[in-house]
């Protein structure tokens, strides 16, 4: 799909990838795009540099009224939606079970079922029109995992399997779907570093919208936007029980660290 002459809503769009999504989005020839997010400032400035064919709106996405809210004023002001990129995130919490339900509930709400709230939003009328593209941002932990924290690894792999299945359902009935999984990619979630995935480079958001916007182009499921993260894939998928082994490896390292770091 070309996003020339389409209605785009961009979740998590006060900076970072959203942001740059938004504004190449504009680039591309978008006839509307509607960004969001709980930094009502951020996107207002995006919105700006954006011009009249964008609005701002303020989202919780960790509540369902608030999407369905959002997608309701997109097509108060375009008429529809053509193009849904649930795209906001929260970062890590270093932890695993021990770290309360509070902050699973979050994870889960943010990298999980906003997904699912808006798809509830969206999908009917993409589906009477035959026609929609959804895109779910993940992380390369949903394909890989991230050692420090466990509530991102599992909630960013439900990401990954929200997609997976969205286009299993529905990609013969005209909706595109497609899943970006990045590692550390420059915003407000990397100001103070990228934890485990820091190793590779780290990219611009403007890198990342340029993947998406060929990902899409050629209406590929998974938009890998680091080439890395397809080397680690094949050797998971290769010898699973090694790459545990690896993994382990990592884990043990990192929280050694970890922990020298805090009794320094």
């Amino acid at each position: 799909m070309e996003v020339a002459n389409k209605v785009a809503v961009i979740t998590g769009a006060a900076s970072g990838i959203g942001a740059g999504l938004a504004k190449r989005f504009a680039q591309e020839g978008a006839a509307g795009l509607v960004v969001a997010d709980l930094d009502l400032d951020g996107v207002r400035r995006v919105a700006d540099d954006i011009g009249q064919s964008a609005m701002a709106i303020q989202c919780d996405v960790s509540r369902e009224d608030n999407i369905q809210r959002l997608v309701g004023a997109a097509r108060e002001r375009f008429g529809r939606v053509d193009i849904y990129i649930s795209n906001a995130g929260i970062p890590p919490m270093p932890g695993g079970f021990d770290l309360e339900d509070l902050y699973w509930e979050r994870m889960w709400n943010i990298h999980g079922m906003a997904h699912v709230w808006a798809a509830r939003a969206v999908l009917p009328e993409m589906l009477q029109r035959g026609e929609g593209y959804f895109l779910i941002t993940s992380s390369a932990a949903g394909l890989l995992s991230i050692v420090e924290s466990a509530p991102y690894a599992v909630s960013k792999h439900a990401a990954v399997a929200t997609a997976e299945w969205m286009r299993i359902a529905y990609g013969r009935r005209g909706i595109r779907v497609s899943c970006l999984c990045p590692q550390a990619v420059h915003s407000g979630m990397t100001t103070n570093g990228a934890g485990s995935a820091g190793g590779d480079a780290m990219l611009t958001p403007e890198q990342v919208a340029e993947k998406v916007v060929d990902a899409m182009r050629d209406e590929r499921f998974l938009v890998l936007s680091h080439p890395e993260t397809h080397g680690y894939w094949e050797a998971k998928v290769r010898d699973y029980d090694r790459w545990l082994g690896g993994m382990q490896k990592l884990y043990a390292g990192y929280w050694s660290d970890s922990r020298m770091g805090a009794a320094e």
